[in-house]
């Protein structure tokens, strides 16, 4: 009994380690309030079986500031898999990292639980400077975005209305019509396209009688004015008649009785189904041609005057000229309509948020977006300097900035920036490393920075220095102020404030420079988070 007890405590033992395929481990196990732990996480696979590494935003009470790339490592025909985590937590005290999940081919494996201490920031205040309280700021409007969206759509609307009604009034798709000059020219036109048809040859005879009834009966109704269209056929003969002799037109009864047949024959066609034969059909189109003609030839015809024809062209010119105002009249309306709504909203706005919210949120402003936009967290320079910013640092030629009898005394420096001292913000990362030990005197290498920024124009200098200390503890010195410089560009004199950090070590430099518009309160705080999260590195030797 005891043998089996051994056995299955063997195989249990064996399982559990067969199921450690994931390493666990942490880069300290103390740290500040707020400062960051790194949680590391790895596992060897197939190149064929596929990994799932948590992705919640808390580990236990731990907050995953960080959540990093998966870095792959090729080992011979398999894979190391490096997964790391950025944890903090914002309370002193004892906490643990949880045991986590990672599936690999769908089943899970568990990591270690790690244990962890936050302390508290001790604050010196015998040599520690204190501050005073800041000003309470005004958290922006969650409905900020809205505006700019609704003002946006607004001005869309109002421009898609606009096309759309210039696209109706300009691009005439319209499917072309004939223009006939006198009712007898549109009744004999019409006939002939009857004609072509052959509607009745096809068999479609009371369409054909339909059309052709139609066409005398418009005619009669142009021609002579009388409602031929909704008369019954005894109605259209009495009145056409009765129009004959108003008018004084010449019309035999013949020609009366010869129409009136054929709309007779068009009536029995149409509601009692009757099928005339070929050569019917072929006597009635006659008939109608030959009234029409008839009743044509009868009208008297009017004398028109020259003074009447040009009263007609001028009464028509002002027609034309009348529309062409209403044209530009609505075109008008539909413009300042767009251009009042956009004026409107925009003055609301500026009553109800004021002219900054405004500005910053619909016209725009770069250092806003600069604050907003995804920052990059990076080390530049040796030794190193770990700083975070709105954008990445690109490296500049540092020969350009010191003369070349400086490097017989330098060993390397490097130079990096983003911006320059003409745009909305500009920051500037360099490090340098001299041949020999030498004893670096922080006051002066803040001098020289300060010349630095003369040397480019800056004016009215106004400087002043503290001493700085890092997360870390390293101590440097500051020096911030404002100066002014002329555009050359714009000719304008603008007002710059300007922050240097200046570090040494035994045999290196780091230096940071950040320069913006005075005033500027995004770049405050670009410059504020910046200075916040800066990390020093010594010497490589």
């Amino acid at each position: 009994m005891k043998i089996k007890f051994y056995i299955l405590l063997l195989l249990f033992t064996t399982t559990l380690f067969a199921q450690k395929r994931v390493e666990t481990s942490i880069d300290t196990t103390k740290n500040k309030i707020g400062a960051q732990f790194n949680l590391t996480l790895r596992t060897v696979v197939d190149t064929t079986e596929t990994v799932v590494f948590p992705t919640a935003t808390t580990f236990g009470r731990m907050e995953v500031i960080r959540n990093y790339v998966v870095d792959t490592v090729k080992k011979d025909n398999r894979y190391e898999l490096i997964k790391k985590y950025g944890l903090a937590q914002f309370d002193s005290g004892k906490y643990t990292v949880p045991s986590l999940k990672v599936f690999i081919n769908q089943k899970p494996y568990f990591t270690d639980s790690l244990s962890v201490e936050v302390a508290n920031v001790q604050v010196d205040t015998l040599q520690q400077k204190m501050y005073e309280i800041k000003p309470i700021i005004g958290a922006e409007s969650a409905s900020s975005g809205i505006w700019k969206w609704l003002l946006i759509i607004l001005a869309l609307v109002g421009i898609g209305f606009l096309v759309y009604y210039l696209i109706k009034k300009y691009q005439k798709k319209k499917v072309e019509k004939e223009v006939y000059k006198t009712p007898i020219e549109k009744a004999t036109s019409l006939l002939n396209t009857l004609e072509k048809k052959e509607l009745w040859q096809k068999g479609e005879v009371k369409a054909y009688y339909s059309e052709l009834t139609d066409i005398a009966r418009n005619y009669i109704e142009e021609a002579i004015e009388i409602p031929a269209m909704e008369s019954t056929t005894s109605e259209l003969i009495v009145a056409l008649r009765n129009a004959s002799q108003k008018k004084k037109m010449a019309v035999s009864q013949e020609t009366l009785e010869n129409l009136e047949r054929v709309l007779k024959q068009a009536d029995l066609v149409k509601f009692a189904k009757s099928k005339p034969l070929d050569f019917e059909i072929a006597e009635d189109k006659k008939k109608i041609e030959k009234a029409i003609l008839t009743l044509d030839n009868a009208i008297p015809e009017e004398v028109v005057e020259e003074d009447d024809i040009l009263n007609e062209a001028q009464r028509q010119k002002l027609i034309k000229e009348k529309l062409r105002k209403k044209r530009n009249a609505r075109i008008g309306i539909a413009i300042a309509s767009v251009i009042g709504l956009t004026i409107g909203v925009f003055t609301f706005l500026v009553f109800t948020k004021g002219f900054d919210f405004v500005k910053d949120n619909i016209i725009g402003h770069p250092t806003k977006d600069l604050v907003e936009g995804e920052w990059v967290l990076s080390e530049y320079g040796n030794p190193s300097v770990r700083v975070e910013t709105p954008k990445v640092l690109k490296r500049m030629d540092a020969k350009k900035t010191l003369p070349k009898e400086a490097f017989a005394v330098i060993k390397d420096m490097q130079l990096f920036s983003y911006g320059s001292i003409l745009d909305n913000f500009y920051i500037s990362v360099s490090t340098l490393q001299y041949k020999e030990q030498v004893e670096i005197d922080l006051d002066k290498g803040l001098e020289g920075s300060v010349q630095v920024l003369e040397a480019q124009g800056a004016q009215n200098m106004i400087l002043k220095q503290e001493d700085f200390n890092t997360k870390e503890g390293i101590t440097g010195k500051k020096g911030y102020g404002s100066f002014s410089l002329i555009n050359p560009i714009k000719k304008e004199s603008t007002k710059l404030y300007f922050e240097i950090l200046i570090f040494g070590q035994e045999g290196g430099v780091q230096q940071i420079v950040i320069l913006h518009e005075e005033g500027d309160q995004y770049a405050n705080q670009i410059s504020e988070r910046i200075l916040n999260s800066v990390e020093l590195k010594k010497v490589a030797q």
